[in-house]
């Protein structure tokens, strides 16, 4: 017997377990154009901020060491010493523009998806060596859609790059007959101009490239309904989940209640831990209840009662039998017609009085 076409194809949300499942996985939506953007942005403020004072420090441990270099002696000591120095001036220099750089990868990654904590990605597996699913990886739509996305952002960043490069070439043409000093100064401001018509311009592809990932990977998460089914199944086991359904299904049935008292013809209760809402209409065989508690329960439901002017008729043997003994939906059971009907009889005739809310029997 065939299955259900339902069944075998992928038109359910993902579960939040499903959902969960996956991040434990590492597998998470994620553009390496948006972490591309953010390493390039990083860059740029490094050489914003930074090129020049960086410039300036290994220059100056050069400086030194040159200047000292009748006076250093070949021997092993000496040469630790003064490459210990040149290093530490070096990593001084750059590490502040490592940290930028650094940052700005880890937030490529935390504006995509909170924290992954996974080695899954990283485990061996024979398929990620086997030449077979290697060949069918290469040739698949996902690397065409790279592949494509490669030469349009190669020609996107050629373009801008030319457009500002294009205006400047007089300059350019001048700088090889030009002092270093003024050469350095130049090139930077040259580099910054196109770092930042790049970035405007990835910013761009960054975005719309995240969305494609965002919808592509959602639709991977979908589920059949007989996963959902099976998901469902199997926590259905956990006695925490069955708690939880346990008590949203209370919360649904109680919500399901309230909505039910303004119908009601009457309530029934005790000054504060009791009420019972019972309806009864012409041509109703006897009294349905349409909803009851105890305490804050008890307390909504009085309250819905007074906001629909639905009498509230305090007896409170009465209140409490009719809670013990009936259930949400059900007729009053014989042994009670006598006690409601007596009260039904007196909201009747109080309906036609003046201040018939008010009226309370003892």
């Amino acid at each position: 017997m065939a299955e259900n076409p339902d069944d075998t194809e992928k038109t359910e949300e993902p579960s939040q377990k499903k959902l969960d499942d996956a991040h434990k996985k590492g597998d998470v939506a994620k553009s390496q154009e948006v972490n591309s953007w953010f390493v390039l942005m990083g860059t740029t403020l490094v050489i914003a901020m930074f090129s020049g004072p960086i410039t300036g420090d290994i220059t100056g441990a050069m400086q030194v060491f040159l200047a000292q270099a009748n006076e250093i002696t070949v021997d092993s000591a000496s040469m630790v010493r003064l490459f210990t120095s040149i290093a530490i001036a070096v990593l001084a220099a750059l590490g502040l523009p490592f940290l930028v750089l650094w940052i700005s990868a880890v937030a490529g990654n935390l504006v995509q998806h909170r924290l992954v904590l996974s080695a899954e990605p990283i485990k061996p597996k024979l398929s990620k060596i086997s030449p077979a699913a290697g060949f069918k990886r290469l040739f698949s739509a996902t690397s065409l859609v790279n592949f494509a996305k490669g030469l349009v952002k190669l020609g996107i960043i050629g373009s801008v790059m030319f457009a500002i490069v294009w205006p400047e070439r007089g300059g350019l043409a001048l700088l090889v007959s030009s002092d270093p000093a003024e050469v350095l100064p130049t090139v930077r401001i040259l580099a910054l101009k196109m770092l930042i018509g790049v970035l405007m311009v990835l910013g761009v592809v960054a975005v719309l490239d995240f969305s494609y990932q965002r919808f592509t990977w959602n639709k991977k998460q979908r589920m059949t309904l007989k996963e959902l089914r099976d998901e469902y199944k199997q926590m259905e086991g956990d006695p925490a989940v069955r708690a939880k359904i346990r008590q949203i299904r209370i919360e649904r049935g109680r919500k399901r209640m309230m909505a039910n008292v303004p119908r009601a013809s009457v309530v029934i209760a005790n000054p504060t831990h009791y009420a019972v809402a019972l309806q009864y209409e012409d041509g109703m065989a006897a009294p349905v209840c349409l909803a009851k508690g105890v305490d804050a329960v008890a307390l909504r439901i009085r309250a819905i009662a007074e906001e629909n002017a639905i009498p509230v008729i305090e007896n409170p043997p009465l209140a409490r039998a009719l809670h013990a003994g009936l259930e949400v939906d059900a007729e009053i059971p014989p042994e009670h017609y006598q006690a409601v009907a007596k009260v039904i009889s007196y909201v009747l005739q109080q309906k036609k009085k003046p201040g018939w809310r008010s009226a309370a029997p003892r």
